[in-house]
């Protein structure tokens, strides 16, 4: 069993589904990902951590970072029948010991809403996760007043463990409360089923 104090390197890997590709987060990504948030000015909610256009350079750099410190795993989620970047996501909060971590830092741009990219890419980190990695426990968090995210998640068939109270401060200062959710290794089966038919039938 791994010390708890030991990083989990946890190796730079493509995941590819039939809608969506995530490769590892690079540089040259960049302005792929400025377009992808111009679309619908995702960041332009102020509970919500999409980086503003100015900002995407520091943002690639700070997860870029933390890959290199073995505390998280970014990907840039690409659309398959164009090439173009959809958005971001991570596994962090990486945990040898259980083994657990957490799917998030998560969003793609507003026209890829509903079209099942999410929907796949969730399939394709929570399948490594727990078949590849061996998770007993994959988590999600979201904030309070995100409510389309909420209704997402339970989408996926993660089950709610809690809300987390004044678990940090949003950009603006204002605190924020933390909604968190988990899938199981027993619960896995299941979970994956449901995203299955969701996929064929594209919802």
């Amino acid at each position: 069993m791994a010390e708890v104090d030991s990083p989990w390197r946890i190796d730079p890997v493509t995941l590819t589904g039939s809608l969506v590709e995530l490769v590892p987060l690079a540089p040259e990504h960049h302005d792929g990902l400025v377009d992808a948030a111009r679309d619908g000015e995702m960041w332009d909610r102020w509970y919500t951590s999409v980086p503003e256009p100015d900002g995407m350079r520091a943002e690639v750099d700070r997860r870029l970072s933390l890959a290199e410190r073995g505390e998280m795993v970014p990907f840039t989620a690409v659309r398959r029948s164009d090439g173009a970047a959809l958005g971001m996501t991570t596994y962090y909060a990486l945990d040898p010991v259980v083994p657990r971590l957490e799917i998030g830092y998560t969003w793609n741009r507003q026209s890829a809403h509903g079209a099942g990219t999410n929907a796949e890419s969730k399939l394709l980190l929570l399948t490594h996760a727990f078949d590849v990695l061996g998770c007993q426990c994959v988590g999600f968090r979201t904030q309070w007043q995100n409510r389309q995210s909420q209704e997402a998640i339970e989408r996926l068939g993660a089950r709610r463990d809690g809300v987390l109270r004044a678990y940090g401060r949003h950009r603006n200062g204002v605190l924020k409360d933390v909604v968190m959710y988990s899938v199981l290794a027993h619960e896995w089966p299941e979970v994956r089923a449901g995203l299955e038919h969701r996929l064929r039938h594209r919802r």
